[in-house]
């Protein structure tokens, strides 16, 4: 079961802010991807800071958190390292009908999967639009989204098309970046800049593909955020190693848990404990948004007494 106090705060949506409470604008993402944060971008949106005029996702994989947060006056970028995944949503935001056309007459085949895997893997020369089609149908038919595995399970690409077109739309006004994450966070850090990092979790890096991270770059994404101007909000697993690295003055870290998705087949129910770490006070949202509610009630209730019989 989650946290208590997740719970409540997930629960009332009387807290958020409007501005960037999901609502009718918030969607899914176009895909799935190891490590996506469908089970806690709820969660993490509502511990959004209360004011920011740049967001910027530096470990974007599936986007999650982006497609469920709608779009405002701020300026948005999406960075990931892997360069297939970037093609990809360069693609669906520029190409998407050409999308659509190149996945049309695709088969559900563990021998397309084995032959569209081994091209990607050499890195073989592709036109964009091929490249995107192949990336995204081994994503889409592999097991756990792991684009290791053929899943074997009945799926038709026909489903996804729509889901294609509303990312295209969400994407219009996204920077799109392909860069290392030290290199994204010191381009666009800014006093009113936020960035939210998912990075590869601890001691599992070897589960992403071309991610370009490493057990080192733990330690290297620490002091990156321990000197930029701007707020952070930080993903990761519940463990010594992080808890250490991020026990610093002026940090907040608070456990979450979510469903264990792997685990679901052989133990329903079964709990990941995971960490939200930050640089500035999560609640800070649901305290404005309070305060504004408070003033709105009191402001009702004046006007009617003040209204004659």
């Amino acid at each position: 079961m989650c946290n208590q106090n997740i719970l409540v705060h997930t629960k009332r949506p009387f807290f958020c802010l409007r501005k960037t409470h999901p609502g009718k604008d918030g969607m899914n993402s176009f895909m799935s991807w190891v490590g996506g944060k469908k089970a806690l971008r709820e969660v993490i949106l509502d511990r959004f800071p209360a004011e920011y005029k740049r967001y910027v996702e530096v470990f974007g994989g599936g986007g999650w958190v982006l497609f469920y947060k709608p779009p405002g006056s701020d300026f948005e970028v999406f960075n990931d390292y892997n360069r297939n995944l970037v093609n990809l949503y360069r693609c669906v935001r520029e190409h998407p009908m050409q999308l659509k056309d190149e996945l049309y007459f695709t088969l559900n085949s563990r021998c397309d999967f084995e032959y569209m895997k081994e091209v990607l893997h050499t890195q073989a020369d592709l036109p964009d639009i091929r490249r995107a089609a192949y990336f995204y149908q081994v994503l889409r038919e592999s097991y756990a989204a792991s684009m290791d595995s053929f899943a074997a399970q009945p799926h038709s690409m026909w489903k996804n098309f729509q889901p294609i077109i509303n990312a295209c739309a969400r994407l219009q006004s996204v920077v799109i970046e392909n860069r290392d994450f030290e290199r994204v966070i010191k381009q666009y850090d800014r006093p009113e800049s936020f960035f939210y990092c998912d990075p590869p979790y601890y001691a599992t890096e070897d589960y992403y593909k071309d991610v370009g991270f490493g057990t080192a770059d733990h330690e290297r994404l620490a002091d990156c955020l321990a000197g930029i101007q701007g707020k952070f909000l930080l993903s990761y697993n519940d463990c010594l190693e992080i808890r250490s690295l991020y026990d610093k003055p002026g940090y907040r870290i608070e456990s979450v848990e979510r469903l264990h998705n792997m685990k679901q087949r052989f133990s329903a129910g079964e709990q990941y404990p995971e960490l939200l770490i930050s640089n500035y006070d999560t609640g800070e949202r649901r305290k404005m948004q309070m305060q504004i509610s408070l003033v709105d009630i009191f402001d009702w209730e004046d006007r009617e007494q003040e209204e004659p019989e």
